[in-house]
């Protein structure tokens, strides 16, 4: 079925476009808000030849396609809800679904949204676009890095200088972007958030003391920026109410520039410092201290903290990890879960009858292999139970042997194999891999599950609130 297709037959289940109340995508996932759902229209979707899966949550379908395919079929969805008529559905039984749909949506959001996810989504908001730059810059320093090994002659050449400061660029510009992004989410003027992402940056801090206090360039990290950018909207916004129009555009950035910058040197850096630090020493001991036993418990649970959303909260802990240590010792740890759910999903293939679920589970399985856990999770290891304690049990053993040999990698928001090469040792790092594999396996093997029947009409992942 080509992407033109599947976005038709989903369309037709799922509209008409009065029961569409918002469409967008994610990197696996076409994401759907409806005003009304019903068993045929889900076990519709879950049908179609290219759906790998479904999540049905309370606030929105997402329909599981894999990389690529997700954005291709989202774009070509949304075409057809904007071209087409206000048109029945099948799935709502020929009559259409009309109603208040900007209503409904916003009681679903209210129900949603708890303090504590919203306080996670707004954190990983800040981050999540700077994942491909951390990706690039981490793939192309590891290569760099296999390079020299292999020809330690290579690193006088102009070529492998001129590319090692291309895979650096991100450290040096991740405060500008970070203090953007976050002041964005906290609806300040973006390029201040930037400004005074540059200003804890600057290398003049350093020739500035007051006293007894010396200023540090970059003190506190990404910790400091977002502290700081919170701190500059929250002034800016109070500023718009109390300066006169005619001199908003002038004094309001102008105040919140100045006074930012100062409470940021004295207060929100220190602060941001403290923070920093206390969250590498927390790190870094845990598994210096804990070893294997750390890896073993975090590689082991972090499958439900992705299902429960609760991952996010370890988006900036990467990112100050990269900035004052050059590398993250937390990622390649978590990144067994993936591995794991591969050797839980490998035992399924072999052992279950049900021709639907090996068919997914080989669709699945290469973007499961370069770190993509979507289909895998909510397409197969979730939705039976047991093979997704198996997946967890794979990424603990990983993760124990990730951390009993303190494997760092350069980069974050990838995982599986293409981490590989962005690790400070590779083969270690493929040694967790393969034993998350194989104790995944084993797991499932051992522990069993119930085989769906060939229809596949019960392979498909429960609520989760």
């Amino acid at each position: 079925m080509t992407n033109e297709q599947l976005a038709e037959k989903i369309y037709r289940l799922a509209g008409p476009s009065d029961n569409i109340l918002r469409i967008s995508n994610c990197m696996t996932r076409l994401r759907l808000q409806l005003a009304k759902k019903n068993d045929a229209m889900l076990n519709g979707i879950k049908g179609l030849d290219g759906v790998m899966g479904i999540n049905d949550t309370e606030e929105e379908l997402q329909i599981i396609l894999g990389p690529g395919k997700a954005t291709a079929v989202a774009e070509l969805f949304k075409r057809l809800a904007e071209d087409s008529p206000k048109a029945a559905s099948p799935a709502s039984g020929g009559k259409p679904q009309i109603g208040d749909g900007k209503a409904l949506h916003a009681r679903i959001r209210a129900r949603n949204a708890t303090p504590v996810k919203l306080f996670f989504k707004r954190i990983a908001s800040i981050f999540i676009p700077l994942i491909p730059g951390f990706i690039a810059c981490g793939l192309l320093t590891g290569c760099l890095a296999i390079a020299a090994k292999i020809d330690p002659a290579l690193t006088a050449s102009p070529l492998w200088n001129l590319l090692a400061t291309a895979g650096n660029a991100v450290f040096w510009g991740m405060n500008l972007f970070v203090g953007y992004n976050a002041s964005k989410e906290f609806g300040g003027t973006p390029i201040i958030g930037g400004l005074l992402g540059a200003f804890i940056s600057h290398p003049g801090l350093s020739s500035i003391t007051f006293g007894e206090t010396y200023l540090l360039p970059g003190r506190g990290g990404v910790i400091a920026v977002i502290l700081v950018a919170a701190f500059a909207a929250w002034l800016e916004k109070r500023l718009h109410r109390i300066i006169p129009e005619m001199f908003d555009l002038f004094l309001t950035p102008f105040c919140t520039a100045v006074l930012s910058a100062c409470t940021a040197a004295f207060l929100l850096q220190p602060l941001g410092g403290l923070l920093s630090d206390a969250i590498g020493a927390a790190v870094t001991g845990a598994i210096n201290t804990g070893g294997a036993i750390t890896g073993f418990l975090l590689g082991g649970i972090w499958l439900p903290l992705v299902m429960f959303g609760i991952h996010q909260s370890f988006t900036p802990i990467h990112a100050d990890l990269l900035a004052n240590h050059g590398v993250t010792i937390l990622l390649p740890i978590l990144a067994m879960a993936g591995a794991g759910q591969i050797g839980a999903s490998l035992a399924v293939y072999f052992k279950t009858g049900n021709s639907f679920l090996k068919k997914t589970i080989l669709s699945a399985l290469p973007v499961g292999l370069m770190g993509v856990g979507e289909p895998l999770i909510y397409g197969v290891t979730f939705p039976l139970g047991k093979p997704f304690i198996g997946a967890c049990i794979g990424g603990a053993f990983g993760g124990a042997v990730e951390a009993a040999f303190m494997v760092g990698a350069r980069a974050m928001g990838i995982s599986g194999l293409p981490l590989a090469p962005t690790t400070d040792n590779i083969p270690i790092y493929l040694l967790g891999l393969i034993t998350a594999y194989i104790t995944g396996f084993i797991a499932t093997w051992l522990l069993g599950f119930d085989d769906p029947p060939e229809d596949g009409s019960s392979v498909h992942a429960p609520e989760i609130h």
